[in-house]
C-alpha cells in the first residue's frame, strides 16, 4: 500500500475557489491549468488529479502547483466530497486490489 496522501483544505479570499494542501509535489516547480478532462488527458499525476476533480461535477478549472491544487468550481457547484476524492486518488494497492473512486 502507498503511503496515504494528507490533503489539508485551505481558505481562499476569492469566492467560489477552494484550495488544498497536499504532503507531496505533484508538479515539481511547474504550473498545470486544466479547464476540462479533455485537457487532462496525460497518465502524469496531475492530469490524473485533473481529470477526476472535473469529472466529479461541479468544476469549472484546476489549477496544480507544486503541491497546491487550486478548484473554481461553477455557480452551483460545492467543494463536497472533493477533498476525499484527493486523498484517495494515490494510493497504491496489491495487483487485484482495487478501491473504487468516488
Amino acid at each position: 500500500m502507498g503511503q496515504p496522501i494528507v490533503v489539508v483544505k485551505k481558505p481562499s479570499s476569492k469566492p467560489g475557489v477552494v484550495r488544498f494542501e497536499i504532503n507531496r509535489s505533484l508538479t515539481g516547480m511547474g504550473h498545470e491549468r486544466y479547464r476540462s478532462a479533455a485537457d487532462a488527458t496525460g497518465d502524469r499525476p496531475p492530469d490524473v488529479l485533473a481529470r477526476h476533480v472535473l469529472e466529479h461535477g461541479g468544476v469549472a478549472a484546476v489549477h496544480v502547483y507544486s503541491n497546491m491544487i487550486t478548484v473554481e468550481l461553477t455557480d452551483d457547484g460545492t467543494a463536497t466530497g472533493l477533498q476525499e476524492l484527493i486523498e484517495g486518488l494515490f494510493t497504491h494497492y496489491r495487483e487485484g486490489v482495487r478501491p473504487s473512486i468516488p
